[in-house]
């Protein structure tokens, strides 16, 4: 992100530090059933391949047509691929998700912890990304066709030293209040 950007964002945290907090609840609700829309899909698409039913095809189509209406509610403005790498950032929060329980429930919580961590981080990212605070720029293309984020030595150099991914969960934390109605 450029210094003017992370500025920005700061800034955009200081009001709702002062109590100017954006009301995302609902689109926090949204997003979460958006999720498990996506995981129908996935779902569907499985089931069809290990049956061969056909009517699976047409479930999946129309959970498709139902999840991109909805995804249309929370990404308003959009350019490039930010709408598959939004949608793709919901999918792999909830998979990962997923699989964080799965540990917990093992009662392996060192690795749960690092998987919701990870879920954490992506859900961050997504809102980050359809609120404005971090450009589709702030991520770049390697070699090897790998997305990967810009390296702390390639990032213009700020005085606070949190990472995106902690400054994305701290605005997350503070612009999204599901209790409030």
């Amino acid at each position: 992100m450029k210094n003017l950007d992370i500025n920005q964002f700061l800034e955009k945290i200081k009001k709702m530090e002062k109590g100017e907090r954006l009301d995302l609840s609902s689109d926090e609700d949204l997003s979460i059933g958006i999720m498990n829309l996506i995981s129908m899909e996935e779902h569907f698409f499985f089931t069809y391949n290990k049956t061969g039913d056909e009517k699976y095809l047409d479930l999946l189509n129309e959970v498709r047509e139902m999840r991109k209406s909805l995804l249309k509610m929370i990404i308003k403005d959009y350019e490039g691929e930010v709408w598959c790498i939004s949608k793709h950032l919901l999918a792999a929060s909830m998979r990962l998700m997923e699989v964080g329980t799965k540990y917990l429930t093992k009662g392996d919580k060192k690795n749960a912890s690092d998987l919701f961590k990870k879920s954490y981080q992506l859900y961050s990212l997504f809102w980050g990304l359809n609120l404005g605070v971090v450009k589709a720029n702030d991520v770049k293309q390697s070699q090897k066709d790998e997305v990967k984020f810009i390296t702390d030595d390639e990032k213009p150099k700020v005085k606070n030293k949190a990472s995106i991914f902690e400054k994305l969960g701290e605005l997350v934390k503070k612009a999204i209040d599901c209790c409030r109605e």
